[in-house]
């Protein structure tokens, strides 16, 4: 892991997806939904804040595929990496092969990160892993975001939400991206996903009976790395702005935060 004197860098996924155009930068008028106003700030600005906020992050890039679009609206020292047409796996491994490891990657559209959670996350992750994921337990979304919809994915011995914040800790985490990319090509089958990671996998996934530690272990037999799941204890970070009622309940919990902080 880096040190207070070598921070690690930071990539911030910001291009758009293959095909059509994004729901949500259509409904509110912008080309790219990174730059769509959250409280009156950009998206990829609020991220930019909170890792400029956090000591153990240095270097920070933005990967998008159209970079005249930020023209104007990132801080200088903010890096430009052009995005893969092939999607978000494919622009972690541009990131990778241009940045380096440890490389800390997260979403434009995290604009409820916080300086905390990323430090959490980062303290949190076994020192030999070579790739990490932080997600939200089921309980701790539902206790702190209440009412609030999000995708669980249940195991046996737990339901999470992803959090959209990652850790290619090694160089050997490169080969989670390319798996990564096999698995996105699939993205809306989760049992050829289950499928890609074996039979026993699947039929354990079928059978509710896959644990976190199972899933970790497989993914890692398949890579030949370490891979963790590092599970967060504020269930805001499992929220993200992918439709209007996301961008609702942000702005909430932002208004809710600046009269606490008042």
């Amino acid at each position: 892991m880096s040190t207070p004197d070598t921070p690690l860098s930071a990539l911030i996924l910001a291009g758009t997806r293959p095909g059509a155009p994004d729901p949500m930068a259509q409904a509110c008028g912008v080309s790219h939904k990174a730059i769509l106003p959250v409280a009156g700030i950009p998206m990829v600005l609020r991220v930019i804040h909170a890792l400029q906020a956090t000591p153990e992050v240095g270097r920070i890039a933005v990967c998008i595929d159209t970079p005249s679009v930020l023209a104007g609206l990132l801080p200088p020292e903010i890096e430009i990496i052009l995005s893969s047409p092939n999607g978000p796996s494919a622009s972690v491994l541009a990131g990778l092969t241009q940045m380096g490891t440890p490389l800390l990657v997260t979403t434009a559209d995290n604009a409820l990160l916080r300086p905390k959670w990323i430090s959490e996350f980062l303290t949190k992750c076994s020192p030999d892993t070579d790739v990490a994921a932080a997600v939200a337990p089921e309980a701790v979304v539902l206790r702190d975001v209440p009412g609030t919809r999000r995708t669980f994915i249940r195991l046996a011995d737990m339901a999470f939400s992803g959090c959209n914040m990652f850790l290619f800790r090694t160089p050997a985490s490169l080969q989670v991206a390319t798996l990564w990319q096999r698995v996105e090509k699939n993205r809306k089958h989760p049992l050829r996903i289950a499928w890609l990671l074996g039979p026993i996998t699947l039929l354990r996934a079928v059978s509710k009976t896959l644990t976190r530690a199972a899933l970790c272990k497989r993914i890692g037999k398949l890579t030949g790395t370490t891979a963790e799941l590092v599970t967060l204890s504020d269930g805001r970070a499992a929220v993200d702005v992918d439709k209007p009622a996301d961008l609702e309940l942000t702005e909430k919990l932002i208004a809710a935060d600046a009269m606490a902080n008042a």
